[in-house]
């Protein structure tokens, strides 16, 4: 029998349908790997390790955690921007992957068109702590002190273009203060200089200096999120200690490269949920300072682009490049 080239179109449509939702449903059918832009023992070698554990136990496939530390993520980005599109591939990245780097240095990808947005895992807060021998107790007096001595005061961070660096570039811009930044190869020896008293103030992290402050030598301000840290109860937020306004978030999340399918997008998007949905994982991640994400994914892409926006000006108005 004859087929009308119409209907040969209508059968070739379905069969790739009916193709496409098979392939989704075996999914995974080998090993998933995790690329990382960062060395492992920080956050989010502890978020690639806390996935890669519960989405094994899901999938009965194993979900390697693979490190590609450099040139600020960027190259375990690329590495996903280039990777076959069939799920397989997967980036746990930073805020500072997706939406500081395209504008702190020429990249060979974008990530707003390069990298297809997964799930969104969660934020964490930055915390604003000072040496004790600084004299301030809160963010109105920091400001103060800094007004009148202007550039006098120094504050590091884990890298130039860093959530750390950036969130305080936010509050300076704010508060129309000055203070100058001292740049270190990684939040670790940041928080170290700051005990020491090298250095007079950060954002950091809260597991980073949690201990600093329960021992007295480092000081808390402000917490840099919206909300108050139920980790620490009693420090109130930036917006809250007298700069209305400021919000700032670091933030973890899935990708994989362009071109993957809606059906496997979908489908690491609900496991990702129902993850984030047990009680020891939020638990853990709320141990870190976090706060479990619960964006949808179209919600998740306009918040990146929202974050890409909002970084860009803040990058601009300080004249920061990268290093």
């Amino acid at each position: 029998m004859k087929i009308s080239p119409c209907r040969a179109v209508v059968v070739a449509v379905l069969a790739f349908a009916a193709s496409s939702g098979a392939i989704a449903q075996a999914y995974p059918a080998k090993p998933v790997r995790i690329l990382i832009g960062q060395s492992p023992g920080g956050a989010t070698d502890f978020f690639a390790r806390l996935f890669a554990l519960k989405l094994n136990e899901a999938w009965k496939q194993p979900v390697v955690v693979e490190p590609r530390p450099g040139a600020a993520g960027s190259i375990a980005a690329e590495l996903t921007a280039k990777a076959a599109p069939d799920g397989y591939t997967l980036l746990l990245s930073t805020a500072g992957q997706v939406v500081l780097n395209p504008h702190l240095t020429k990249l060979s990808y974008d990530p707003l068109t390069d990298l297809t947005p997964v799930a969104y895992l969660a934020g964490l807060s930055l915390l604003l702590v000072a040496h004790p021998s600084v004299p301030v107790k809160s963010v109105k007096e920091l400001i103060a002190l800094a007004k009148a001595r202007p550039g006098s005061l120094n504050h590091g961070s884990g890298g130039t273009g860093s959530p750390a660096h950036l969130a305080m570039e936010l509050l300076k811009g704010k508060t129309g203060t000055k203070m100058t930044h001292v740049p270190f190869k990684g939040v670790g020896p940041s928080v170290t200089a700051l005990v020491a008293g090298e250095i007079d103030v950060s954002f950091a992290s809260i597991s980073a200096t949690q201990s600093f402050i329960r021992a007295g030598r480092l000081r808390a301000l402000a917490i840099s999120t919206p909300k108050r840290s139920p980790a620490l109860p009693e420090v109130p937020t930036v917006a809250e200690a007298g700069v209305p306004g400021y919000q700032v978030t670091s933030w973890y999340g899935f990708f994989g490269p362009p071109g993957m399918s809606a059906d496997i997008v979908n489908r690491i998007h609900a496991e990702v949920a129902r993850v984030l949905g047990m009680p020891g994982v939020r638990d853990r991640i709320l141990g870190q300072g976090g706060e479990p994400g619960n964006l949808t994914l179209a919600q998740f892409s306009t918040f990146i682009r929202a974050e890409s926006a909002q970084w860009a000006k803040v990058i601009r108005a300080a004249g920061i490049k990268g290093e």
